[in-house]
């Protein structure tokens, strides 16, 4: 028999204690007020009193947001109160009548400043017996009865029970383990049975939170729940024999986790920023704020309500802006939003959940930003009526002129930024006026020069507004428009002629002093009296003279339009016009004169050379005529051979082609090669005719069967060019420049390498030997040189033959000497430093050896020089005696020493 008793009727004490235990104080905050917004807190409470159970929550109003308040109870053994208010029991103990009012304390930790609230405490109606009695009773589950056989014949069970789900309050303060239901079977009166439980919070993560009683079947609770981790848990309850056979099927048993207001609301962001245009009409979309709560949104711990707190500024309304208390969105409420006044506002909006209930419900605030953005409802206006400026005639790309403005909407943006349009005065488009992006001014600008002479003054009209229209409703005032006066001043202007470029057409060969024309240049500046004159820039061939008054053009030669300065007939001379004004100016102008062409060049064989061969064929020579003249006074041409010499029309043929060309050929069957000159009758189509003779310079050579020519003196016998002749004696010259070079370099290179022949060849014993550094002639026994000598000194004649008196001061003395080492005749080169310091120890003894300061002989050499002593010199005792004077015929290059020595005693 399945029994389910009310486990609802048990737990719903509990909840009710749970709701009343965390409510919130009554009444509205009030705005900007320091303290507690109400005098006497309440709430409802059983007779028993839970360690740690929240009573209720004081709020404090802090309005610069900076105070650091500290709470205190006036029953500090009963009640304690968290920093953020929450009033809760510190020991466990029954509720009394003398225990059912306190105060609560907040003070500042800096000023030392303290506020008091009341706190009243009331006891819930107490239960009946019968209810009580009730509530303590645990509810039962029994498992559904098995199918039995009855009489042989399967029994229809009875219809199984639909268990209801168990409600467990969140943040159940216990005591636990907490008892939930009994799970049993019918069966434990004849088995001894087991339970046990399975599924997620029991024997799966997170595991322990339900625990059962394998004898009694007793499940409890080990801990709080949390229903915004795991809002229903489903479990399985199982029962056993001692032996683990299943004895029941299996039973499903839900427990739903009941939502307790233990969130507060949190918006997504703590400070929300929004615009509104300035002007908006009541009603104007300005943004929506959202806040979340993590309790159960479907029940009235999560459903949230908004309001708005404060409002700063608080003009021109203190209502400017309301919310919708469910969606979060903000709308203005009020008209007068203008950014020239308030261009912020800053809002605090709160949320509370519970459906916005003040008492239960839990709050939470966030920041609103609305910027009131800028339209265009302020015109740009002229600081002044008129603007004066002036400009230099003839001057463009210039300021004349400065607007300014004024304009109240925010700098930098399309409804401030001015543009200035001129509406009147300026027909021809000779002024804009741009605008400077940094102070928004009017820059009057001259686009296209201005004549004094026809505009000296003008009057201009302009219009300021701006990039974007104005907002509707509005209108532009009659400081937005102003007059500009723009003074021309007059300047000397550059005189000009007219036309420029003149043409005139003339016939090439005018005598000198023809007059050709006038060419006069005019002054612009027409209230100026100024004089011009004229004077020649350019004149290429010095043909003309100019008068410098009239501008009176004189040919001083004759006009040739085969002239190399006429280009395509045409002889260009620039003259110069300058005023006496102050600077003076002057202006340029360019005569074109047009020669006509008249028959004055005769024409002129081409090529003047040609070449042929000995026989007529297999060639023949083409000539045309030069004339540097043009038609008619040029060809069609007529060629004719001259009368003489005779030989000339006996040898040669003429044929005309044509009006330009004709051919030359060999009139007899063979003609002995050689250079011949050819005269030849050119005559032109003028009226009248211009005839030439010039001369055809052929060479006859032999030719094969191509035609060419096959002479070996072919280069000589038509000589060579000027070009080819200078190239020849250029290379010449650079060949004899590189041989010389070379000669150079060479002599050079043998200095170079007579001073490396002590190193060169080692097996020379160089210390026995004379080397030779230059050849300086006679003079001296140095020519034949006995080097056997040098090799071995002992076998050198005695010096007794020698007679007295010649002998030289650094030789050896006859008397016995010290013996010096003697090499031998082939020494090893390895024994040099050995040879030269026994020598040295030698000197040092020998008694008869020369000072320090004279020639020292560390070997001996010969005699036989008729030279006497080097060290017999002595220029300061006998350079006086001495005549010098002949140093000043020996060239620049002893002059310093003729100098030094020739000049007396000075």
């Amino acid at each position: 028999m399945c029994r389910i008793l009310g486990a609802l009727r048990t737990l719903l004490p509990l909840l009710a204690a749970l709701l009343q235990a965390s409510v919130e104080a009554s009444g509205e905050i009030a705005l900007c007020k320091t303290g507690f917004p109400e005098d006497v807190y309440s709430a409802v409470l059983s007779k028993d009193v839970h360690e740690g159970q929240p009573l209720l929550n004081v709020k404090f109003s802090n309005c610069n947001g900076k105070r650091k308040v500290q709470y205190e109870s006036s029953e500090p053994a009963d009640f304690q109160v968290d920093e953020d208010g929450m009033v809760y029991a510190v020991r466990s103990f029954p509720l009394s009548s003398e225990q059912a009012k306190f105060l609560i304390y907040a003070q500042d930790k800096e000023t030392q400043e303290k506020w008091q609230v009341a706190v009243k405490l009331s006891l819930k109606p107490t239960l009946t017996e019968e209810s009580l009695k009730e509530s303590q009773e645990i509810e039962e589950i029994l498992f559904p009865r098995q199918s039995t056989k009855h009489s042989g014949y399967l029994q229809r069970q009875k219809r199984d029970w639909v268990i209801p789900p168990i409600n467990l309050p969140e943040n159940s303060r216990g005591p636990f383990p907490q008892e939930l239901v009994r799970i049993r079977s019918d069966r434990d009166k004849n088995l001894s049975l087991r339970y046990s439980v399975t599924g997620p919070g029991a024997d799966q993560p997170p595991t322990g939170i339900f625990i059962i009683n394998p004898i009694s079947g007793q499940l409890s609770v080990t801990k709080p729940l949390d229903r915004e981790q795991i809002a229903r848990f489903h479990l399985r309850a199982h029962a056993v024999d001692i032996n683990g056979n299943q004895v029941e099927n299996p039973i499903d048993i839900v427990i739903n986790v009941i939502d307790m207001n233990d969130n507060r609301p949190e918006f997504l962001h703590q400070v929300w920023n929004g615009t509104v245009p300035e002007g908006s009409k009541p009603g104007t979309y300005v943004m929506t704020v959202t806040a979340i709560d993590a309790d159960d949104p479907n029940a009235l711990n999560g459903m949230l309500r908004y309001r708005i707190l404060s409002q700063a500024p608080s003009t021109p309304s203190p209502n400017m802006f309301t919310i919708n208390n469910e969606t979060g969105d903000i709308i203005t409420v009020a008209a007068g939003l203008d950014r020239e006044k308030v261009q912020q506002y800053t809002l605090i909006i709160q949320a509370t959940d519970m459906e916005g209930n003040p008492m239960y419900g839990l709050s939470n605030t966030a920041t609103a930003v609305i910027t009131v953005t800028d339209v265009n409802d302020n015109p740009p206006e002229f600081t002044a009526m008129t603007f004066y400026g002036e400009v230099p005639e003839n001057k463009f790309n210039v300021v004349v002129a400065n607007l300014t403005v004024t304009d109240k909407d925010q700098p930098h943006t399309p409804a401030w930024n001015a543009v200035y349009r001129i509406s009147g005065g300026d027909p021809t488009g000779r002024f804009v006026i741009r605008t400077d992006p940094n102070s928004n001014d009017g820059l009057v600008t001259v686009v296209k020069p201005i004549d004094f002479e026809t505009n000296r003054m003008f009057i201009l009209t302009v219009a300021a507004e701006n990039q974007v229209p104005l907002a509707k409703g509005i209108q532009h005032p009659p400081q937005s428009t102003a007059t500009v006066s723009v003074t021309v001043i007059d300047v000397n202007e550059n005189p000009y002629f007219v036309p420029n470029p003149k043409i005139i057409r003339q016939e090439e060969g005018l005598h000198a002093g023809t007059v050709l024309t006038t060419f006069t240049a005019q002054d612009p500046d027409r209230y100026m009296q100024q004089n011009i004159k004229y004077t020649k820039l350019s004149d290429p061939a010095n043909w003309l003279k100019l008068d410098p008054v009239n501008g009176q053009i004189t040919t001083i030669a004759v006009l040739d339009r085969e002239s190399p300065n006429v280009k395509n007939n045409i002889y260009n001379a620039t003259f110069l016009a300058t005023d006496n004004g102050i600077p003076p100016k002057s202006g340029t102008g360019t005569l074109q004169i047009y020669l006509l062409d008249i028959n004055d060049n005769a024409p002129q064989v081409l090529p003047q050379e040609a070449e042929t061969c000995e026989t007529p064929e297999p060639n023949s020579i083409n000539i045309t005529a030069l004339d540097y003249d043009i038609d008619p006074n040029a060809g069609p041409f007529a060629f004719d051979l001259a009368l003489s010499p005779l030989a000339i029309k006996k040898n040669w043929t003429i044929t005309r082609l044509n009006g330009d060309f004709a051919q030359l050929n060999l009139k007899i069957k063979f003609l002995e090669a050689g250079i011949y000159e050819v005269p030849i009758i050119i005559t032109d189509s003028g009226n009248p005719p211009k005839s030439n003779t010039s001369t055809l310079r052929v060479k006859v050579c032999q030719c094969d069967s191509n035609g060419d020519c096959t002479d070996v003196d072919r280069i000589v016998g038509a000589g060579l060019g000027t070009g080819a002749i200078i190239a020849i004696l250029l290379c010449i010259i650079i060949l004899l420049i590189l041989v010389l070079m070379f000669v150079v370099w060479m002599k050079r290179r043998d200095k170079e390498r007579q001073a490396k022949q002590l190193l060169i060849d080692p097996e020379d014993d160089v210390r026995d030997n004379i080397l030779k550094y230059d050849e300086e002639g006679g003079g001296e026994e140095d020519q034949d040189y006995d080097l056997s000598q040098l090799q071995q000194p002992d076998t050198v004649e005695p010096d007794a033959i020698k007679p007295v008196g010649i002998r030289r001061l650094d030789e050896r003395p006859i008397h016995a000497e010290p013996q010096y080492p003697v090499r031998s005749a082939a020494p090893h080169p390895g024994d040099i430093g050995d040879f030269i310091n026994e020598g040295l120890k030698a000197a040092d003894n020998d008694p008869t050896a020369p000072p320090y300061d004279s020639l020292l002989v560390f070997d001996y050499e010969g005699s036989g020089s008729t030279a006497g002593s080097l060290s017999s010199l002595n220029s300061s005792s006998s350079g006086g005696e001495q005549d010098y004077d002949y140093l000043n015929d020996w060239g620049p290059r002893f002059k310093k020493l003729a100098d030094m020595y020739g000049g007396g005693d000075d």
